[in-house]
């Protein structure tokens, strides 16, 4: 365990001076154009997806199971 100094600590005390803040500038907000996107591209992710969700449940079945026969 470290020594602990006999030392005493300062107390700064400081006042909050304020502060001005101004008004941010409006800047014109135009609508985000989304792309075109042919989903028939990327059906190989869906089925990819599918596979994964299979796989995981086996997991947490097998995990499961083998919860209760440990115990």
């Amino acid at each position: 365990m470290a020594k602990k100094s006999r030392r005493a600590r300062r107390r700064v005390t400081t006042v909050a001076q304020p502060v001005r803040v101004s008004a941010p500038a409006r800047l014109p907000v135009s609508q985000p154009v989304a792309p075109e996107v042919n989903l028939e591209e990327y059906r190989y992710v869906v089925d990819d997806l599918k596979r994964i969700a299979v796989i995981a449940l086996v997991l947490l079945g097998l995990l499961v199971v083998l919860a209760v026969l440990i115990r």
